[in-house]
């Protein structure tokens, strides 16, 4: 099976999203380098421009996730990425009430109402040996509880929010060791990746 990450553009005091879920001081980054990046949400385009060395870890890290798992709220939230999530992969949406409207032969989503380990599990089962992407901060938080997360990756913004919404908030079985970062250094983002130690 392939290792379970998440990866989030954060501030330096731990916010992956302002009041209101306001992203567009941690999502800066992504429109202020020199190499132009397309991504595709449903039917729209999504025009970046980052860092080459950016570039190069978006590439690495869109190509190695083979499935995704998130929350009912970011589903909404995102108005579920137009039917099409720019990874182009399977969804497991972790809820307690499944949209119908989403339900049908074909559809990019599958609702999971039995918990996040089994969103996880269907979710490797489908990725094989490539990784399972999760994208929902209070499903990052269950899978740290539950030891089920293997890699987080931050893309570190160098801004202070000091309000909005935490990655880290209720973990319940800390401490959590990482092992080092590898770290990658992109015009105005540090990207981190850490490995966490089992």
């Amino acid at each position: 099976m392939g290792k379970v990450s998440t990866g989030f553009s954060m501030s330096l005091d731990g916010f992956v999203a302002g009041p209101n879920d306001d992203v567009q001081h941690v999502f800066a980054w992504m429109t202020r380098g020199d190499t132009e990046y397309t991504l595709t949400t449903g039917d729209r385009e999504i025009e970046l421009k980052i860092s080459a060395e950016s570039a190069e870890m978006f590439d690495d890290a869109i190509n190695a996730i083979g499935a995704l798992v998130a929350g009912r709220r970011l589903f909404d939230i995102a108005g579920a990425w137009g039917g099409k999530h720019p990874l182009n992969v399977p969804i497991f949406v972790v809820t307690h009430r499944v949209p119908q409207e989403w339900v049908y032969e074909g559809s990019a989503f599958t609702f999971v109402t039995d918990g996040v380990q089994s969103a996880i599990e269907q979710a490797q089962a489908v990725a094989e040996d490539k990784k399972v992407a999760v994208a929902s901060t209070t499903i990052v938080q269950q899978c740290l509880n539950a030891g089920l997360l293997d890699e987080i990756h931050i893309d570190l913004v160098p801004v202070l929010l000091g309000d909005g919404v935490r990655l880290f908030e209720h973990l319940k079985t800390t401490p959590i060791e990482l092992e080092s970062p590898l770290v990658v250094v992109g015009k105005g983002v540090t990207h981190l990746t850490y490995r966490i130690v089992k």
